[in-house]
């Protein structure tokens, strides 16, 4: 009976909260809409599964048994604490991602009209109004969040998932958890969320507006794009550097042609193989402890704020930018200034066609789509250089 005993209390039925049943069945939530959904499986999965892995108690995958002495962790934790620290921690996971982000992209409908450039800038408002908005509620004591906190929250609204990972495990790798589940689930909303704010602020006559056929763009243009970008971003804002660094570097190797298995490389096997590492230390961090709170629900909404603001803004700047261009603008592209690539651009895409079934946007709504990436990059590097110490 007392073996019997000791073998019960060792279990983890024994173990288990409430909390970390609740965060189990976040996780197989996860999954099911990963595999249901289809809602952007190739991360969802491994940071359900993830989650699931750090709220099992007592099975050596979690975060908590880490003493500090003298500043040094002499005691770290169990897989996921490996993985998290080696990749995550240090920015690793996510620049790598941005390489192969990089190398699966297409630079082509911007350089043919640069001003969709606008666009992407203009999505980005979405991420510099929320950090105000989550000031104020810490200001009026509604919520308690940090700047770094407000930082880290607010990019959510560039929906770009490596990115918003990136400044959240620099800023606040306390949030780090709800940031990137909030981040990558209203990427996976997309064809939900956007479409009623872009029939809310377009007439069916502008949604139906045809674009004029895009400039074929040379070879030479498309290899100096990403030297010149990362050039004057690395001297204007170094803090940026990284992110945009590796992902003009993806670009390079796929445009110049000359390192194809490089580039292969980066665009399969390799993302591949960080997403699956960068989805499980995300799930890291889901623990109930850390994740089971009411500023997680702030976060949550918060993100989706900032996700509708920065559609809003590309939608209204193409509206205006109408009103002083010779060549008409669909504002159905503005809401692909986020950085959900191409998943946006084939929104603006659906919902043009839906107004007029000879409107092709998928090309023209492609430039504001990787503007937004490069934008997000750079509202990232604005935060690190303004809040990261």
């Amino acid at each position: 009976m007392e073996n019997f005993a000791l073998l019960w209390a060792d279990s983890g039925l024994a173990q288990i909260s409430f909390g970390q049943i609740v965060m189990m069945l976040v996780g197989l939530g996860l999954l099911l809409l990963a595999i249901q959904k289809n809602f952007e499986p190739l991360l969802l999965v491994p940071i359900g599964f993830g989650t699931l892995l750090v709220n099992i108690p007592g099975a050596g995958f979690d975060l908590a048994p880490v003493y500090a002495v003298s500043g040094e962790m002499i005691s770290p934790g169990g897989l996921l604490y490996y993985i998290y620290h080696a990749g995550i921690e240090t920015g690793i996971f996510p620049l790598l991602i941005f390489m192969g982000v990089g190398a699966m992209t297409d630079f082509g409908p911007l350089l043919a009209n640069p001003k969709t450039l606008l666009l992407g800038a203009a999505a980005q408002f979405g991420i510099f109004s929320t950090v105000l908005g989550a000031v104020a509620l810490t200001h009026f004591g509604i919520l308690d969040f940090s700047i770094q906190d407000a930082a880290s929250i607010g990019i959510i609204g560039g929906a770009d998932g490596p990115t918003a990972i990136f400044v959240a495990s620099k800023l606040s790798p306390d949030i780090l958890g709800a940031v990137a589940v909030a981040a990558y689930s209203y990427m996976a909303l997309v064809p939900i969320i956007q479409p009623p704010i872009m029939r809310a602020l377009t007439t069916p006559k502008e949604r139906a507006i045809k674009m004029e056929q895009l400039r074929p763009v040379l070879k030479r243009e498309r290899i100096l794009f990403p030297l010149i970008l990362l050039i004057l971003v690395a001297f204007l804002l170094p803090s940026a550097a990284p992110l945009l660094g590796m992902f003009c570097f993806g670009n390079l190797m796929k445009e110049c042609g000359v390192v194809d298995r490089l580039s292969d490389t980066a665009q399969n096997a390799l993302i591949n193989i960080v997403t699956i590492f960068l989805g499980l230390g995300v799930g890291s961090k889901m623990s109930a402890d850390a994740f089971l709170n009411v500023e997680t629900l702030g976060i949550l909404g918060l993100g989706a704020i900032a996700f509708c603001i920065g559609t809003a803004s590309g939608v209204l700047l193409a509206k205006l930018m109408n009103k002083f261009s010779k060549t008409p603008i669909n504002p159905l592209i503005g809401s692909a200034g986020v950085s959900a690539v191409p998943m946006a651009a084939r929104v603006s895409n659906k919902v043009g066609l839906e107004a007029n079934p000879q409107n092709f946007l998928l090309m023209h709504a492609m430039g504001p789509n990787v503007a937004g990436v490069i934008g997000s990059a750079i509202a990232a590097g604005v935060m690190l250089s303004m809040v990261g110490g």
